[in-house]
């Protein structure tokens, strides 16, 4: 069984929660998090429901107030309440240089004993010409396609 996760707001964090909700600007995952913390509140202005009485209520899955629960204890409010931000984007396989030299290869005679360039031979051939080191045939396909270009 997992741990459950007390919410005890005081009276600040509480209408602090039903402004955001009152006011209607907020997105509606932040709304939902408000109001499951309202709901989840054991103190003594709280109702201190259950799961799951809060995912009918609130119309969200055991698992989300179950985990709004555990980010309000461990990391705060805000935490519970905002999207959880990734820490880097995905590197890109290729600079504009080297997706220039995948389309001229696109556009290039294909190679001997081939009726046309696959994305599986343009990734080797980007691969075997050292332009990188890996890269997959659906990274091909989208740069590609983001130019228009097709193998021909």
């Amino acid at each position: 069984m997992r741990k459950q996760h007390h919410v005890r707001l005081t009276r600040d964090e509480r209408a602090y929660l039903e402004a955001r909700i009152r006011t209607g600007a907020e997105p509606a995952r932040t709304q939902a998090h408000a109001r499951i913390l309202l709901n989840a509140d054991c103190g003594p202005a709280g109702p201190a429901w259950k799961d799951a009485e809060i995912v009918a209520a609130c119309e969200v899955r055991r698992s989300t107030v179950e985990r709004v629960r555990r980010v309000f204890a461990t990391q705060g409010m805000e935490a519970a309440l905002q999207r959880k931000h990734h820490q880097r984007a995905p590197q890109r396989k290729l600079d504009g240089a080297k997706e220039a030299h995948l389309v001229a290869m696109a556009w290039s005679a294909p190679p001997d004993g081939q009726q046309r360039w696959t994305l599986a031979l343009l990734a080797d051939k980007l691969v075997e010409l050292n332009v990188v080191d890996s890269i997959a045939r659906e990274t091909v396909r989208t740069i590609l396609k983001k130019t228009n270009a097709r193998p021909g």
